[in-house]
Order: structure tokens, then C-alpha cells, then sequence
């Protein structure tokens, strides 16, 4: 299983705001820029995020994003959630949807257990939480030897 391309940009627009001083407001061309991501695509997925409050947007004059509610709120799950729809490992584990070995499956239950982990885990990680070991990261990174070329 792995991430769409969509969600990763997501994840790296959301922490970009949140790496921003609090309150402030960046041009889609600059997150694009800071970030790698396309023009279209950004735009495209920050207003998914913007729908569920994830990010605010303005428009004219002084507009851009910025972050829509404070970045410790905001879970990796919510914004994983918010680009792929519900997380389910196996189809057997999709709200809704019936598989008629359920009952009787081993592996459900292992499937069950998986997802259950690994949402609680998305669900504890918050962007004020990721943006601090960005920061600190950067900084290490900084401190390091930089090989000559």
C-alpha cells in the first residue's frame, strides 16, 4: 500500500503553513515553489483542504492560504482522510462493505488490527508536532559537514 501522489502533496503543503509564522499567508506559487509541487495540482488539493477547514484560502489583495485552525488540531489522519477518503487496508475493512468470509477469516482480524494501529498512530501525530521536528531536523542538517565537491 502506498500514499497517492495527491496526499503527499497534501501532507507537504499543510506542513509547509504550518512551518510559516502563525497568521500568515502564502501565494500558491510560493508553496508551490518551496515545496517542488505543480502549480495546478497544489491548487487542486489545497482547495479539497480548504472544504474541510484544514486551510483557509483568500482571494485579491493580501490573499493567499494559510492554515485554517491551529496546527496542533490538525492529525495526519484528518489531512490522509481529507485526500483519500476513508483508510481501509482490505475491502473487508471498508465502512460498508460486506465480505462474506468475514466471520470466519484469520487474516481479518489481522487486517483489523493493522488498520486500527496504524490509525491511532496517524491520529496522534499532529503538524504542530511534525513542523517542530522539521525545524529541528533543518538544523541538524545545517550543523553537519557538507561534502566538498
Amino acid at each position: 500500500m502506498e500514499i497517492t501522489r495527491a496526499t503527499e502533496y497534501a501532507i507537504r503543503g499543510v506542513l509547509d503553513l504550518c512551518s510559516q509564522p502563525l497568521g500568515s499567508v502564502s501565494l500558491l506559487s510560493e508553496i508551490s515553489e518551496r515545496q517542488e509541487i505543480p502549480l495546478s495540482f497544489l491548487s487542486k488539493i489545497l482547495q479539497k483542504l480548504a472544504k474541510d477547514g484544514i486551510v483557509s484560502s483568500s482571494r485579491g489583495a493580501g490573499g493567499g492560504f494559510a492554515i485554517g485552525k491551529d496546527p496542533r488540531e490538525i492529525t495526519l489522519l484528518e489531512v490522509l482522510e481529507a485526500v483519500e477518503g476513508h483508510i481501509a487496508l482490505n475491502v473487508c475493512l471498508n465502512n460498508g462493505k460486506a465480505c462474506r468470509n468475514q466471520p470466519t477469516c484469520a487474516v481479518h482480524l489481522v487486517w483489523r488490527e493493522a488498520q486500527e494501529q496504524m490509525v491511532n498512530l496517524l491520529r496522534k501525530r499532529s503538524f504542530a508536532e511534525l513542523a517542530e521536528t522539521n525545524r529541528r531536523l533543518a538544523e541538524e542538517a545545517a550543523r553537519e559537514p557538507q561534502p566538498s565537491d
